[in-house]
Formats: structure tokens, C-alpha cells, sequence
């Protein structure tokens, strides 16, 4: 059998402060949300004033990065290529930039999904999280 590298609630709480410390160095109130391999959430923190949307938002993002293994922007670059069809895949998919994989040695261990700002600025937030995260990684 094959053994794999998994996401820990430790793990979850480094990349959430790192997360936040990104977003309150810009005075960007958002929520952050991180989901295991599977897409089931580990972690899910909304920063004050947050819109209250951000938190489904933020979730949702993470799922979708980390069942596609791949950053949810990917998805919204194909809906905005008029590709309209694929909004009918199934699974509930959150077609909007700002959830990132977290991949360690070449393989997906879950997902960070940050909203409340610019989507942009939401992708920087959780690639700011992950890269911190995988810097401690021996």
C-alpha cells in the first residue's frame, strides 16, 4: 500500500495565522478556510468585519482547489472563456480565484480558500499562507 503525507489541525493553525497575518498587513478583512485532501474542512476563521458571505465563499474555493488539485482560478478562466457548459459539472464547485492547493512533494495534502477582498488579493492571502507552511517543511 501507499502511504501519504496528510494535513494535521497544527498544520491548519500555521497556515491560518500566516493567512491572517498577510491580510492584516493589508487591513483586509476576510475569512480563511482550510479543507483537507478531501475537501472536508479542517479550519475556517472569519476576521472582524468580514463580510458573512466570505465564509461559504472561502470554503467553497478551498474545496474546489483541492478536489481539481489545482488554484479554483483555473475554473473561472474556463466559465470566462465562454465556456458556460462547464458551470453544469457536478459537485458544487466555487468557480472564483482565491483557493490554492497545498502541495507537499508533488502531491495535494488539502487546500486554502481565502474571500472578503479583491479575488486577487484573496490568491495572494492563501499562496502567502501555504508558501510560509511549506518554507518550515524539513
Amino acid at each position: 500500500m501507499k502511504s501519504k503525507k496528510y494535513l494535521t489541525l497544527a498544520d491548519a493553525r500555521l497556515i491560518a495565522a500566516s493567512c491572517e497575518a498577510e491580510a492584516l498587513r493589508h487591513n483586509w478583512a476576510v475569512s480563511i478556510a482550510i479543507v483537507d485532501d478531501g475537501g472536508h474542512l479542517v479550519w475556517l476563521q472569519r476576521l472582524d468585519s468580514a463580510p458573512l458571505t466570505s465564509m461559504d465563499i472561502a470554503a467553497g474555493k478551498a474545496r474546489t482547489a483541492a478536489l481539481g488539485r489545482r488554484p479554483s482560478k483555473a475554473y473561472e478562466e474556463v466559465v470566462a472563456a465562454n465556456r458556460n457548459a462547464f458551470l453544469s459539472v457536478p459537485g458544487g464547485l466555487t468557480m472564483l480565484e482565491g483557493g490554492e492547493p497545498i502541495m507537499v512533494d508533488g502531491e495535494c495534502v488539502g487546500a486554502v480558500g481565502v474571500s472578503g477582498v479583491k479575488s486577487n488579493e484573496d490568491a495572494q492571502i492563501a499562496r502567502f499562507g501555504i508558501g510560509e507552511f511549506i518554507g518550515r517543511q524539513p
